[in-house]
């Protein structure tokens, strides 16, 4: 079955508020984290305070003697019972190969080696604090060393591909201009509202897990792997989730261990892991160098791109995003070569962050191509529109629709570009260099095969159920206004089921493909109602009786055909003698691959992602686009930055929420600046330790950083990317932002800084 295309205009692209939003405003929204349950037993994690050895002893006199204490648990008593789980990367669900309590050996600072249990929180928290620990330690390699360019590692095979096209390399040599640089960008950390918890409560063999999660299928499916048990004996609840940003995409080693912990107690336990130990035990977005090269003719026609990159991950992993699939694709270029390599380090292993390749990859790319105007005296923005292409120049691909340069059109206006003096320092205003600077944002348009069970009561309200989930996003409002468009009826009718693994599959909440997979089985799943509808219809005494079936549709609260026949939905329900009209869609995403479109229901069902991603999909490439424009000012004489704008057009295809849509963006440009000017995880080199693990010293934007943000959206059709022509954008907004700040920078100074964090001393 196909979802339909036909749409109203009632209701998808209405710019109303999110439907959740009175629940999360008053407090009454449920998140995993508040879960009360009977007889809860409070679990503490004690982590290594070393980065490579092993445990040579235990000192658990002390802890133990805590009044409440119950439990505690070390590798000495949970060795071999839990089993390995394959790393997510490597189509499984785990988010490390290392399993931190089932040997003494050390694999990286703030590992968990122990796990306190105790009738309060409090006394768990002490007894952890006075647990002591002999170590044999190693001397630890915390990342990259200082060496330019790192050493070529070769990483797992099963990764990415290394795109590339001609000799770069000769054409790089014969090109009249050239730009030949590296860059760097730092660790990251996600530091999402909602801390890394969980909760778990056996009833007989039954497990239910309680966990801010952006796949409960995944969490079920991995959780039971560990535990050596039927995943249907393992229900995994995340209704609401505050805040992920993809370090809650897989699954983490704690919860398999509270799972055990409850167990052996025979009663709930509940985990909160504090700030500090959130940095070690779940994902990071992990530093990574760059050298780009690029050579262009003396008109600005690129001849010749070559990036390649180097990204740290653990020992064990061989995890990397490798965003040249993206920074090979994006501009006119007939000599292409790219290159990805891993440097092992003593480190956790690093995961998804919002725009995991994109984000730091870009800021390679868009900060060579403003070096590149600079060197040819050309504007940035003619300097795109001259490298602007319809296909990709690797695989000569086209895309399913490309706005670029009618994003930069939208955006140079709004920010009025035009009155951009080209030279570094010439635009200020008393005490302060002002900097205009410019790039391009982009996102694959990814989508997944996705489940969702529609019921249309005879009271004419409707019922969505899908295991997808709603991470701040919106999506409970997408997917009602979904329903509420293909069935006719008012959003207040529609009420949303999401983040829990009994419902339908749904895929993971991350690259940016949920709306568009989750909305389009459900537009299936009322458009197999709407069939059966109007085939009742048509066949009985009323007034549709006779008419072409595939005439009726839905809208407004009544059945109408195309020649204005109406009844109301209610009558017609009554009158047809239909009690509850339950529909359950499998949406196969029409680009997707032979292989998924065999097995792609089977393996979401067993939580393994099954994405069929924009930089391939069938016989194109499909990508949302933007263009970003940044205004700083920079005081003459303090070298304070400040942002005072931002002004950011998109083109994302059809918007089935704009009001949830905008906030991504705006959002994401937010976060972008904080890429450009604050956000880093410092290491201590001596001990692979991080030194900022808290949100009082790792620096985020605030209010005060923040002036005028505004967001445009370029109207774009694309039927060939799904049915409803959704391309996602929850990870575009902040994808260049970085590289738009850099640029400003260079253009309000002459500094061209290179390497993230902007701070204060890179332009004294």
């Amino acid at each position: 079955m196909n979802a339909p295309t036909r749409i109203e205009g009632g209701m998808i692209g209405k710019p109303v508020p999110r439907i959740d939003g009175r629940l999360k405003v008053t407090g009454a929204a449920c998140y995993p984290s508040d879960v009360p349950l009977e007889d809860m037993a409070y679990a503490f994690l004690v982590t290594s305070s070393i980065a490579r050895g092993r445990i040579k002893e235990f000192h658990l006199e002390d802890a133990q003697a805590v009044d409440g204490v119950l439990d505690i648990l070390t590798y000495e008593n949970t060795k071999g019972k839990l089993r390995k789980a394959r790393f997510f990367s490597n189509g499984g669900h785990a988010s490390t190969t290392i399993m931190p309590m089932d040997s003494p050996k050390i694999w990286h600072e703030g590992q968990i080696i122990a796990i306190v249990i105790a009738e309060t929180y409090e006394a768990a928290r002490e007894a952890a604090y006075k647990v002591r620990v002999d170590y044999v330690e190693r001397k630890a390699t915390p990342g990259f060393d200082e060496r330019r360019p790192q050493p070529r590692q070769i990483s797992n095979p099963l990764s990415s591909s290394n795109p590339k096209v001609g000799n770069a390399d000769k054409a790089f040599e014969e090109a009249a201009v050239k730009v030949d640089v590296y860059y760097t960008t730092p660790t990251q950390h996600h530091n999402s509202i909602e801390l890394f918890t969980t909760t778990c409560v056996w009833s007989g063999d039954q497990l239910t897990v309680y966990e801010p999660s952006q796949y409960v299928y995944g969490l079920k499916n991995g959780v039971a792997k560990q535990l050596g048990i039927n995943p249907d004996r393992v229900r995994a609840v995340s209704p609401f989730v505050g805040g992920a940003f993809g370090s809650k995409a897989a699954v983490t080693p704690r919860t398999a261990l509270i799972a055990l912990a409850a167990k052996r107690l025979n009663r709930p336990v509940k985990l909160v892991a504090t700030r500090e130990q959130g940095y070690t035990v779940s994902s990071y977005r992990a530093e990574t160098q760059h050298h780009m090269k690029l050579g262009a003719d003396r008109a600005g026609k690129l001849t010749s791109l070559s990036h390649e990159g180097w990204e740290v991950s653990s020992r064990p992993d061989s995890y990397k995003v490798a965003g040249t699939e993206t920074t090979s694709l994006l501009y006119a270029c007939p000599n292409v070569y790219t290159k990805v390599n891993v440097v092992h380090a003593d480190r956790s292993t690093p995961g998804f962050m919002r725009s995991p390749p994109e984000v730091p990859y870009m800021f390679a790319l868009e900060s060579a191509m403003d070096e590149l105007a600079v060197a040819l005296a050309l504007d940035p923005v003619e300097l795109r529109r001259i490298n602007d292409t319809k296909v990709n120049p690797v695989n000569q691909k086209p895309y399913s629709s490309r706005s670029l340069m009618a994003c930069y059109d939208k955006a140079a206006e709004a920010f009025g570009w035009s009155k951009r003096k080209p030279e570094p320092g010439s635009m200020q205003d008393g005490d302060w260099l002002i900097g205009w600077g410019c790039a391009t944002a982009c996102y694959p348009t990814n989508v997944a095969p996705s489940e969702a069970r529609v019921t249309l009561a005879p009271n004419g309200t409707v019922r969505v159920q899908t295991a997808g989930h709603d991470i701040g996003t919106g999506a409970y409002t997408a997917i009602a206004l979904t329903a509420a468009e293909f069935l006719g009826v008012a959003l207040e009718d529609v009420n949303v089921e999401l983040g829990d693994s009994t419902l339908p599959p749904a895929p993971v909440a991350g690259g940016s493909n949920a709306t568009a997979s989750i909305c389009n089985s459900v537009a299936e799943a009322c458009e197999d109602i709407r069939e059966r509808l109007a085939q009742a219809a048509v066949h009985s005494d009323g007034p549709m009786r006779g008419v072409d079936p595939a005439s009726i549709h839905l809208s407004h609260g009544m059945l109408v055909t195309d020649e204005g026949k109406k009844e109301p939905l209610k009558d017609a329900l009554a009158r047809l003698g239909f009690g509850p009209v339950e529909a359950h869609s499998k949406y196969t995403p029409e680009v997707a691959s032979g292989a998924i479109k065999l097995l792609g229901h089977t393996l979401l069902s067993k939580g393994i992602p099954v994405m069929t991603p924009g930089t391939s999909a069938g016989d194109h490439v499909q990508y949302a686009l933007g263009a970003e424009f940044v205004e700083v000012r920079i005081h003459k004489r303090t070298r304070e930055i400040r942002v005072p704008r931002l002004v950011g057009a998109f083109a994302a295809g059809r918007i089935i929420s704009p009001t949830t849509a905008r906030s991504q963006l705006l959002g994401g440009l937010i976060w972008g600046v904080g890429s450009a000017l604050h956000e880093a995880t410092e290491i201590d080199r001596r001990t692979a330790r991080y030194v900022n693990d808290d949100l009082a010293e790792y620096l985020i934007p605030v209010n005060a950083d923040i002036r005028d943000v505004e967001v445009i959206f370029v109207p774009e059709e694309d039927s060939k990317v799904n049915a409803l022509g959704i391309k996602g954008l929850g990870e575009l907004g902040n994808v260049g932002t970085n590289a738009a700040v850099a640029n400003a920078v260079y253009h309000a100074t002459g500094r061209r800084i290179r390497e993230l964090p902007i701070r204060i001393e890179d332009l004294l």
